[in-house]
C-alpha cells in the first residue's frame, strides 16, 4: 500500500478543516495528491473554501525558473483567477510574503516536496512564511510528504552564525533526516515563531522507508532535481555551486556528475577511488553542459555510483570531490567569488558549508579525516533536540 501524503489525507476527509475559510497556497508542480490532482485545483472546486491567493517559491509555482533567477508576481492564475505571489525574488526582503498579501486570508496552506539537504531553498520558504503569518495572526498548515533521502540518516555539520544565509536559515545539518513538517515543528518551537501552526502527517510512513518503498512516482521539484538518485548525492554535490567546477548543470545527471575542460576523468576517478569513500564509487566520465558552466565545451570529470545508499556520506564525499578538483585542477580551479543567495561578502563555498573550516582546509592541503573531524560531535546537541520534534515512528 502507498504512503499517504498530506494531501491525500485532506481529500479524503474533503478539506473540512478549511470549510468557511478563504486560504492562500504556497505551492509548485510538486504540489498534487496520489491521482496527481495540484492543490490549487482541490481547493478552487473544493466545496465551502475560497482560495484567495497563490505564493511561488524559488523556481516558481510552475517550477521552470532556474536557480537563484527572481521570479516576478503574476497578476492572476489563469486557470483560477486568483492572484500569486512571487516568494524569491531580487532581494531577501522579497523572500517573505507581504502583511498586504496576507490581509483577508484565514489560512495559509505549504504543500511542496523537499529533498532532504539544508541548501534545498523550500524549509526556508515555508519558514519565512510562517513566521510572516504568525505575525498576521493567520494559521498555518503543513501537509507533510515523505523525505525522498530518509528520515533516519542525519549528516554533516551545522551551520555557524556567521553564515546564514538562503541555503542554510537555521541552525540545521547538512542532511537533516526529516519531513517538512518535523522541520517547521521544531523551528517553531525554537525560533519562537509563534506560529498558530497545523501539521498534517503521511499516513503509513515510516522512518525507515526509501523513497521506492512510498510507492509513489517522484516528481521533480526543481528543474534539476529530476530523480531521488540526484537528491541522494545534492548534500555534498551542491558545494559545486561554490567553485568554478561543473555540477552537471546542462546535462542529463546534474550533481550526479560534475567536471571541467581541465580536468582528465582517468585522474578524477582514480584519485577519489584511491579514498575508498564508503558507498560510492566513480567512473570516468565527460558531458558537454547545454547551459551554465562550460556551456558547449567538454568537460571531464567523474559520475558517482552510490553503491550503499546506508553507509555512502554525501557531504564528505562532495568535499573530497572538490578537494581532488583543486588539487588536480591547479591554477584552473577557482572558489566562486560573485554574490550568492543575497550574500556578497562570504564565499559561496563557505555558505554552503556553513563555516570557512572546509575551503581553508582544503587549501592548506589538509587530510579530509581532519577536515570533516568532529562534524559528528557538533551533530549530537541538534540530535537531541530532533528527537522531540519527530512525528512518524
Amino acid at each position: 500500500m502507498a504512503v499517504r501524503f498530506g494531501i491525500d489525507v485532506w481529500v479524503k476527509q474533503r478539506f473540512r478543516a478549511l470549510k468557511g475559510l478563504r486560504v492562500g497556497a504556497i505551492v509548485n508542480p510538486t504540489s498534487v495528491d496520489a491521482s496527481f490532482r495540484h492543490l490549487v485545483d482541490l481547493l478552487h472546486e473544493a466545496d465551502g473554501v475560497t482560495l484567495g491567493a497563490l505564493f511561488g517559491p524559488e523556481h516558481g509555482i510552475r517550477g521552470e525558473a532556474q536557480y537563484m533567477v527572481a521570479v516576478g508576481d503574476v497578476a492572476r492564475d489563469r486557470r483560477t483567477g486568483v492572484p500569486v505571489y512571487s516568494l524569491y525574488g531580487s532581494t531577501f526582503e522579497s523572500l517573505s510574503p507581504k502583511a498586504e498579501w496576507l490581509k483577508g486570508l484565514d489560512a495559509l496552506v505549504f504543500d511542496i516536496q523537499d529533498v532532504g539537504a539544508r541548501y534545498y531553498t523550500y524549509i526556508y520558504t515555508m519558514a519565512l512564511s510562517m513566521k510572516a503569518a504568525a505575525k498576521a495572526k493567520v494559521p498555518f498548515f503543513v501537509l507533510d510528504r515523505p523525505n525522498p533521502i530518509g528520515l533516519d540518516l542525519v549528516q554533516g555539520n551545522l551551520v555557524g552564525k556567521r553564515y546564514r544565509s538562503f541555503v542554510g536559515l537555521y541552525e540545521l545539518p547538512t542532511r537533516h533526516g526529516m519531513s517538512a513538517g518535523e522541520i517547521a515543528t521544531l523551528l517553531n518551537a525554537r525560533e519562537r515563531f509563534g506560529c498558530e501552526l497545523t501539521i498534517v502527517p503521511c499516513e503509513g510512513l515510516k522512518r525507515s522507508m526509501s523513497w521506492g518503498q512510498v510507492g509513489r512516482d517522484f516528481i521533480s521539484p526543481s528543474p534539476n532535481m529530476p530523480t531521488p538518485a540526484t537528491a541522494l548525492v545534492y548534500p555534498g554535490m551542491c558545494l559545486g555551486e561554490g567553485t568554478n567546477v561543473s555540477e552537471g548543470r546542462g546535462s542529463c545527471r546534474p550533481f550526479e556528475q560534475f567536471g571541467a575542460p581541465w580536468l582528465s576523468s582517468h585522474d578524477v576517478a582514480e584519485q577519489l577511488n584511491a579514498l575508498d569513500l564508503r558507498g560510492v564509487t566513480f567512473r570516468p566520465c565527460s558531458f558537454t553542459p547545454t547551459f551554465d558552466k562550460f556551456k558547449g565545451e567538454s568537460c571531464e570529470g567523474a559520475f558517482l555510483h552510490v553503491t550503499d545508499p546506508r553507509t555512502f556520506d554525501p557531504f564528505v564525499t562532495g568535499i573530497a570531490v572538490f578537494q581532488t578538483c583543486r588539487e588536480l585542477g591547479g591554477r584552473d580551479f577557482a572558489w566562486r567569488a560573485d554574490a550568492y543567495e543575497f550574500v556578497d561578502d562570504i564565499p559561496a563555498f563557505d555558505l554552503l558549508c556553513g563555516t570557512a573550516k572546509v575551503r581553508q582546509g582544503i587549501e592548506g592541503g589538509w587530510p579530509l579525516a581532519r577536515i570533516v573531524a568532529g562534524f559528528q560531535d557538533e551533530l549530537r546537541p541538534f540530535l537531541a533536540l530532533r528527537k522531540k520534534h519527530l512525528i512518524y515512528g
